[in-house]
């Protein structure tokens, strides 16, 4: 009788103790890191942003559309103001692939190297952008002071002048309690 006794209370304090780590896991209301931040995307036709492949059907190619299934590929630089001589803090490499017949969407991949406000690293996202809508992208990964990053980034067109287009993207980053060599 002791015995059941010993192992019932046993188990009740176990399931106390399982229950209390479980519950403190998930609060949220920890103090997270955040960083947030504009730059501008400076790209230009056939010199930093290039059509590999045309699509297959749709709308030709346009100052905002492109066939289904033609695959970009950019290089651009960042810069902390609209003016492209402004000061570069980052380079944005990737692609995007058509990804609508209307030829408005695409789905688009970019690694973003970054030296900015103290930080240096990349930061990864991928997600569905229209071409002349503000698109909300996730950050699916980062490298050096961005290792474990969260958040999104928020990319608008700017401006779509003849060869030159520019986007200002905004970042919201968040590193997780969990992240301990993130910057302070």
């Amino acid at each position: 009788m002791a015995n059941s006794l010993h192992v019932t209370l046993f188990l009740l304090l176990s399931l106390l103790a399982a229950h209390k780590a479980l519950a403190s896991s998930h609060n949220h209301g920890l103090h997270l890191r955040s960083l947030e931040f504009s730059l501008f995307q400076h790209e230009t036709t056939n010199k930093t942003g290039f059509v590999i492949v045309e699509g297959v059907t749709g709308p030709g190619i346009t100052r905002t559309t492109t066939p289904f299934g033609t695959i970009f590929v950019y290089l651009n630089n960042l810069t902390t103001t609209i003016s492209a001589s402004s000061r570069l803090v980052g380079i944005a490499e990737g692609v995007s692939i058509t990804s609508s017949f209307d030829g408005f969407r695409s789905i688009s991949v970019a690694h973003i190297t970054l030296e900015i406000h103290g930080y240096r690293g990349t930061v990864s996202v991928v997600g569905v952008v229209h071409n002349t809508k503000p698109a909300v992208l996730p950050v699916v990964g980062g490298t050096g002071d961005f290792l474990f990053v969260q958040g999104y980034v928020k990319s608008t067109l700017v401006d779509l002048e003849a060869l030159n287009v520019m986007y200002k993207i905004d970042f919201h980053l968040y590193w997780p309690p969990y992240a301990t060599n993130s910057p302070n």
